[in-house]
């Protein structure tokens, strides 16, 4: 599936610089229906009231360390969901050890991207869920 600019895209990070960081990239990128949550616990109400109101998120973009609800508690959450568990899940995060990224890919994340990283690495990560 194409990458279609306009898909409703959510970007997680519980800092506000890397949260615009990486929504600019998407934007570079092409990107254009851009939400952010400043933590999984944050995101979880407005991916569950955008999935009831027939607008889903088409892409999750989350941090993996954040002090509520980690992008790994929200990964789960979201696989586990009807309707919601196959939405493109791509993990943010400094964890580069290889057991965290078992984890991660046990979980069904889409793909993950550790920081810190250009927008060129981005776009090549993005390509690869929406070849």
């Amino acid at each position: 599936m194409p990458i279609n600019p306009n898909m409703k895209t959510i970007v997680i990070d519980d800092m506000m610089t890397m949260r615009k960081i990486i929504t600019k990239m998407l934007k570079q990128i092409g990107f254009t229906n851009i939400q952010e949550a400043d933590d999984g616990a944050t995101a979880w109400p407005m991916i569950q009231q955008a999935q009831e109101s027939g607008e889903p998120f088409e892409f999750i973009v989350s941090d993996w360390n954040m002090p509520k609800m980690s992008g790994l508690d929200l990964l789960i959450k979201i696989r586990a969901t009807e309707g919601i568990k196959d939405t493109p899940f791509l993990m943010v995060t400094a964890e580069a050890e290889q057991s965290n990224v078992v984890k991660v890919v046990q979980a069904g994340v889409s793909n993950f991207v550790v920081k810190p990283f250009k927008p060129d690495t981005l776009k090549e990560k993005i390509a690869k869920i929406f070849p």
